[in-house]
């Protein structure tokens, strides 16, 4: 019996949740994306992580286009139900830029260092 219920969560103003994807095996912080109320269930459904768009105004479910997929492995929510864990198996690239996480530029002694080369 299941009895999570998405519509539990606390969604911001546009029906929103931030959701950070961390890779399964290395523990890495992957990206920061946005899921809706549908896009969780879907993601629950299909196990195939799908967020939501919000420069397009859609869902996308990751790597549809690119074939760097998320498979879901775990879905976890914080203490105040305002954000999102997603646990992942990542295929290739997280990020659009085709590095492993979309965090790659760090902040060192005040200037930028990239710190991540795409995957080749």
């Amino acid at each position: 019996m299941n009895d999570f219920e998405s519509s539990t969560l606390r969604y911001n103003e546009a029906g929103l949740l931030p959701v950070i994807a961390q890779d399964e095996s290395t523990l890495e912080v992957l990206m920061l994306a946005w899921m809706n109320k549908e896009a969780i269930e879907r993601t629950l459904e299909t196990g195939k992580v799908t967020y939501w768009s919000r420069s397009r105004n859609e869902f996308w479910v990751k790597g549809e286009t690119s074939g760097n997929t998320q498979d879901l492995v775990e879905l976890r929510f914080d203490c105040d139900r305002d954000a999102l864990l997603v646990i992942v198996k990542q295929k290739g690239a997280a990020c659009h830029t085709l590095r492993k996480s979309c965090f790659f530029t760090s902040v060192v002694d005040g200037f930028e260092l990239e710190i991540m080369a795409p995957i080749d």
